[in-house]
This record gives C-alpha cells, sequence and structure tokens, in this order.
C-alpha cells in the first residue's frame, strides 16, 4: 500500500500534462509550477515506479512502452476521478484544452461549421483542431480525439460512428468537353485517374462490370495529400477522382462536377467513425462532451458547409 503522504492523483495529473503539452516548461506553466518542479516530480515517479516512462531529449519528450501503459492507464483514472466528481457535484462542467484532428473534407464540411457551437455550449472547454488525411498515432500526437474514414484498422482505439457516406467519380465539365467521360470499367482505364498520396486500406475504385464486381486501379499524373486538395484539382479539370458523396454535392448541383459512371456504382459506404483512447467509458467529460454533441449533429447526407 502508497504511503498515505504520496499524492498519487497529483503524480498523475502533472505526468498526464507533461505529454499533453509535450514537455516539462509547457506543463510547469499551465500547472503554474516551475519546470525544475516538475520535472523532479516525473523522476520521483519514475523511482517509484522503479521503470523509465519518459526518454528525454534536447528536442522532445518520447514514451517508452512502459510510459504508454501508464499514460493510457492514467487517462482513465483521471478521467475516474473527474466522472466521479461530476456525479458528486450537480455544477461540474467539461472543461480543458481538447485535442481534435479529423481528415480535411470532414473538418471542412463538418467540424468547423460545428465547433463555435460546440464552444458557446462549454466556454470552460479549449480545443486545438488539426485537420489532414494521414491516420496519426493519438498518443505520440497527444490527440484526445480523431475522425477517421474508411475501415477501421484493429487498435486499443475505442470507435463511436458518426455516420456513412457515399463514395462516387466524378469529372469537371472542361474535363469531359476534351477527353468525354468513360462508358463503362474498361473505358475509365484510358483516363487520368487522381487520388490521395498517402496509402488506403483498400486499393482501386470498385465498379460493376457485366455483373461482377471489380476495382479500378488509380493511376493519374497528380497525387494530392488530402481530400479537399484533390476535389479542387478535379474542379481544375485534370482529371476524375471517387470523392465522398457530402464534399462534392454542392459542387454536383452547381454543374460544376459531373457524376462519372454511376450506374456502375456498387453504393458502398464508407464509414466515419471518432476514435479515441479508453475502455470502459472512462473518458474525461470535455472528450466525452464533443463525442456526444458529433454523434447528435453530423449527418453526413447533409453536410453544414
Amino acid at each position: 500500500m502508497a504511503r498515505p503522504d504520496i499524492n498519487r492523483s497529483g503524480e498523475l495529473e502533472v505526468f498526464v500534462r507533461v505529454i499533453e503539452t509535450g514537455g516539462f516548461s509547457a506543463a510547469a506553466r499551465s500547472l503554474d509550477m516551475t519546470p525544475s518542479a516538475v520535472s523532479k516530480l516525473v523522476a520521483r515517479l519514475e523511482q517509484r515506479l522503479g521503470t523509465r516512462l519518459l526518454q528525454r531529449s534536447t528536442r522532445q519528450l518520447q514514451l517508452t512502452p512502459e510510459g504508454c501503459s501508464f499514460y493510457e492507464r492514467g487517462l482513465r483514472v483521471l478521467a475516474d476521478l473527474e466522472e466521479a466528481e461530476r456525479c458528486a457535484s450537480a455544477h461540474a462542467e467539461p472543461r480543458g484544452r481538447l485535442r481534435l484532428n479529423s481528415n480535411v473534407p470532414f473538418g471542412r464540411h463538418f467540424l468547423l461549421p460545428l465547433l463555435p457551437a460546440f464552444l458557446q455550449a462549454h466556454p470552460q472547454v479549449g480545443v486545438d483542431l488539426s485537420l489532414n488525411d494521414e491516420v496519426i498515432d493519438l498518443l505520440e500526437q497527444r490527440t484526445d480525439v480523431a475522425v477517421r474514414a474508411g475501415p477501421l484498422k484493429s487498435s486499443s482505439l475505442v470507435a463511436r460512428q458518426l455516420g456513412a457516406t457515399r463514395m462516387m467519380i466524378v469529372a469537371a465539365p472542361s474535363y469531359a468537353a476534351r477527353h468525354g467521360l468513360p462508358a463503362d470499367a474498361d473505358a475509365l482505364l484510358l483516363h487520368n485517374r487522381l487520388d490521395i498520396g498517402h496509402a488506403r486500406t483498400l486499393q482501386g475504385w470498385p465498379l460493376l462490370h457485366d455483373g461482377q464486381q471489380v476495382r479500378v486501379p488509380t493511376q493519374g499524373n497528380l497525387r494530392a495529400s488530402n481530400g479537399d486538395a484533390l476535389r479542387q484539382l478535379v474542379l481544375g479539370g485534370l482529371g476524375m477522382a471517387r470523392l465522398a458523396a457530402f464534399q462534392v454535392r454542392d459542387d454536383l448541383a452547381a454543374g460544376r462536377l459531373l457524376p462519372v459512371l454511376e450506374e456502375a456504382n456498387p453504393g458502398d459506404l464508407e464509414e466515419v467513425h471518432a476514435v479515441f483512447v479508453g475502455q470502459g467509458g472512462y473518458l474525461p467529460l470535455r472528450v466525452r462532451a464533443l463525442l456526444d454533441f458529433l454523434v447528435e449533429h453530423v449527418d453526413l447526407a447533409k453536410p453544414l458547409a
């Protein structure tokens, strides 16, 4: 049993804050402590546990495997404490910084329009938003919630589904005027097929051909770093791309883009999830509030922007 003079919850909160802020100095500022006091506390914690939690360098702090495990479990413990306090107080509110990552299309069409209402409803919460289409490591990037599209890989992360969207191939009228539009999957092979630069879980574009589903490989003269950049390239007439229906809905209605081979579209859906670290419902109140807000307000059939 730990000695009564050891404030284990305080040690844990300081350690978690060091990871979340990325260093001793930033953690010290947020906790109104000195950097040396924070460093000594973490060193004392490592000594008591008999293991190294952080690899220190002049540039950054890196979690060791033991540190990753301790950090993940520590988040649950602190979330449990926060939940206990919330249950004991009718006036407890979500508070603190919340780090949110999303792919660019979802961020532009949903998060950017929704975040003002979320922050107005929870004035003691701050959000650090990062938009990119790369799949990040939540622990390494110190991220609370990440929005991911497509099949989820098996991991220790927990996910809440936000919905699913149709995918469709589109091209600009200027491209169609120069090159025509393909009549079937075979003809599609002759066209400039643009795609995202990073690896996808499923390769190629699924299409129905002679009663069977086939996958047409992407092969174009340019790749983009995110789905929104890809849409802009298609609008410019560079080639075709397969994008989420919510992303191109307004472009199709305005005639800026044309649907391609919709009669051969298999109608597959790409699921969108909010993923986060935590098991058994142990979540900081600010994370739970964001997840509940997104589940309530996101409708992939009706983009907000």
